[in-house]
């Protein structure tokens, strides 16, 4: 007794692939929603600054040493 199992063939999307999606556009996937409003504008500057950071910098967690260069590339000093 022998099966045989029929399957279709479709296209294989990565979903690890930020520029691999169905309708071709890729967007990133965010864990969390952006919650910035309910912050002081001095801490959503901040908030903006670490998540632009870790997007060009394609991180999910930073350091303390890259947190304190996102701090002074705000204009922080001693």
């Amino acid at each position: 007794m022998s099966s045989t199992l029929v399957t279709e063939e479709s296209a294989f999307i990565d979903r690890r692939d930020p520029y691999a999606s169905a309708d071709g556009q890729g967007r990133e996937r965010r864990q969390f929603v952006n919650s910035h409003e309910e912050l002081s504008p001095d801490a959503a500057e901040l908030a903006r600054a670490i998540d632009t950071y870790k997007l060009s910098h394609r991180r999910r967690f930073i350091n303390f040493e890259e947190m304190l260069s996102i701090v002074k590339s705000l204009g922080y000093s001693r």
